[in-house]
């Protein structure tokens, strides 16, 4: 009864209890400082720094919380979403705004079949078992299909018309059923491709891409919610920020400095400042972390000495 008066007044978000999502989305949260313990067996966190109340619920559960307006913020796959708005079509007084893409958990729904098999194309599995965890998805792109078929887009074979496509729900272990012979074919989250590869398999089609994103509840809104929604918002682009480019400096002549700013150009413009040796100027920028490598080769070759890049652990910057 305390914990249920204690989330009065307290903006509700829900996060991933376990999965792939939950490791990256802690660490989203402590970059964050968004501060909390959770007790052992408790799925509810009180935030100690902000009116805050952490729900930690099943990943595919949280669309549907937060899109019934039961919680104020969630995060979750986009693939989640998607799978619950195909029965809960939204409009413009229900279901979720995404507020953010937070840019990991990147995979992509799959239509996969066996490696050694005879089928090369999704309208091959029509009138066919195809299992899958996301059924609604599944029935909805096959739906598609069938209907393609009817109307002779798909191909010309007329029996194909009569055929309905079997979806089978299966919580784990989807990869697994082509080899128990229980599918011809299944939908399934594909990362690396690793487990798809070890399991005979291999992609045919795509219905979704995904990664994971901040949602909110579309009607669900106060004033006081709205200022500490936007905070949050703020903080976590700004760690998202800062997870994707490091601050490089370095020192260059004016003559070769054109050639470097073109190669650091920062997010706005790079920082120059003018060193006490003449002709030198000391720049500073905002760089990619997936480019920095190949920026401080081309910096030496042009002549940039002294390059040195930091860490960066959180930022402000505009999109």
């Amino acid at each position: 009864m305390d914990l249920v008066n204690s989330l009065n007044d307290r903006l509700l978000f829900a996060v991933p209890k376990k999965g792939r999502l939950n490791e990256a989305t802690l660490n989203l949260l402590s970059g964050s400082d968004i501060q909390f313990h959770r007790h052992n067996r408790l799925d509810i966190a009180l935030v100690k720094n902000h009116q805050i109340a952490l729900v930690f619920l099943p990943a595919a559960d949280i669309p549907t919380f937060v899109g019934e307006g039961r919680v104020d913020l969630g995060i979750t796959g986009r693939d989640q979403v998607a799978e619950h708005e195909v029965l809960n079509p939204p409009t413009e007084d229900s279901g979720v705004d995404e507020l953010l893409d937070l840019e990991f958990g990147k995979c992509k729904l799959q239509v996969q079949v066996p490696e050694k098999g005879n089928i090369s194309k999704p309208e091959q599995l029509i009138g066919r078992n195809v299992v899958t965890s996301f059924t609604n998805l599944a029935i909805s792109y096959f739906q598609k299909l069938e209907g393609q078929a009817t109307n002779g887009v798909a191909n010309g074979d007329s029996k194909t018309a009569q055929l309905q496509t079997h979806i089978k729900y299966v919580g784990g272990s989807v990869e697994a059923a082509c080899a128990l012979g229980v599918a011809d074919g299944i939908v399934d989250l594909v990362e690396s491709g690793e487990t798809m590869r070890a399991a005979g398999l291999k992609a045919i089609s795509t219905v979704v891409e995904s990664t994971a994103v901040l949602i909110k509840n579309k009607r669900k809104s106060t004033s006081e919610n709205e200022a500490l929604v936007k905070l949050i918002v703020a903080r976590i682009r700004g760690v998202i920020t800062a997870q994707k480019y490091v601050l490089c400096t370095y020192n260059v002549h004016r003559d070769h400095l054109e050639a470097a700013t073109k190669l650091t150009p920062g997010k706005r413009a790079p920082t120059i400042n003018s060193l006490e040796e003449e002709g030198w100027v000391a720049v500073s920028a905002m760089v990619r972390k997936a480019t920095i490598a190949d920026i401080m080769d081309q910096l030496e070759k042009i002549g940039a000495e002294d390059i040195l890049v930091t860490q960066l652990l959180n930022s402000r910057t505009k999109s």
